[in-house]
């Protein structure tokens, strides 16, 4: 391929050790909140969130130490597809899906507007210490662009 199409990794980037995406930087009360004891030894203070569902590892560090699912405290989603979408509010998939079926965006503007409220503790409560409300935007649209198709 040539090289003027490829990505090169930004200076500084961390990837994951495992599938080479680049990690979201998460700080230690990311760790403490998502991680076992245990593991919490395995990785340096603050490490790296690897957001590829396909990918095995969870967190990890600078130094390439990794953690898998087996060492979280709860299912984090999209490691999990079925674990809640905004940790925080509680809020899945099949909350979206459903406001898609019904034609409508009910629950997930309530849900938006709770997020942006001082009661969202995205930093200890999300698997990746960010908000959710990208995510919860884009699987929204996505789920509509289905429903339109099917429709079609």
């Amino acid at each position: 391929m040539n090289k003027a199409f490829t990505r090169e990794p930004d200076a500084g980037e961390t990837r994951c050790p495992r599938c080479e995406s680049p990690g979201t930087p998460v700080g230690p009360e990311t760790l403490r909140a998502r991680l076992l004891p245990d593991a919490l030894d395995k990785l340096a203070e603050s490490g790296f969130f690897c957001r590829y569902e396909w990918c095995d590892v969870v967190y990890f560090d600078q130094f390439g130490r990794t953690v898998d699912s087996s060492s979280l405290r709860a299912p984090i989603y999209p490691k999990d597809p079925t674990a809640p979408i905004c940790a925080c509010f509680e809020f899945t998939r099949d909350d979206i899906e459903q406001d898609v079926q019904e034609g409508g965006a009910t629950r997930t503007r309530a849900l938006l507007a709770k997020a942006k409220s001082p009661e969202a503790c995205c930093a200890v409560r999300a698997g990746d210490g960010q908000s959710c409300v990208p995510e919860v935007q884009r699987y929204f649209m996505k789920c509509r662009a289905r429903e339109q198709g099917a429709q079609s």
